[in-house]
């Protein structure tokens, strides 16, 4: 039942965190992609760093930076979800908590806050923090052909 007390795992502390992350399959593979997003992310700002393009490595690192953020919300959204089904098991009607989705709807306003505020005020190009969402996407994918081809039965 303290699962479904603290099913909003934003407010979690890190340990119990990491404690519940490991009973989630797949934990591994969320890890991976977070890892992979910044690797991409700021791997690609470093060669638009060396190719001499002005604005975009800070493009890149904002997006990916931005992008690895959402996961990270994403991910600790998506556990409370398991684990408040989890301890809801054989109700008849499941009750998921307010948190869960005030922290989906609040996770979409702070990022579209955040890019308005960077590409407002830092004068950083909106194409490049774009290009450096997409790293998520590339460290998704990526992730996902790891695991493919190394299957554990």
């Amino acid at each position: 039942m303290l699962a479904f007390v603290k099913s909003c795992a934003d407010f979690l502390p890190a340990a119990m965190e990491a404690k519940l992350a490991e009973a989630i399959p797949g934990a591994q593979t969320e890890r991976r992609i977070a890892r992979l997003t910044l690797l991409f992310g700021f791997g690609s700002a470093a060669i638009a760093a060396v190719l001499h393009r002005k604005s975009w490595p800070e493009g890149l690192a904002v997006g990916a930076a931005l992008a690895w953020l959402n996961f990270r919300w994403l991910r600790r959204g998506l556990d409370a979800l398991v684990v408040a089904s989890k301890a809801q098991e054989g109700r008849e009607k499941p009750r998921v908590p307010l948190a869960t989705y005030s922290g989906a709807m609040l996770r979409y306003g702070l990022l579209a806050l955040c890019v308005y505020v960077i590409f407002k005020y830092l004068d950083v190009p909106l194409g490049s923090m774009i290009v450096g969402l997409c790293a998520l996407a590339v460290a998704a994918i990526a992730a996902s052909l790891y695991e493919i081809l190394h299957r554990v039965d």
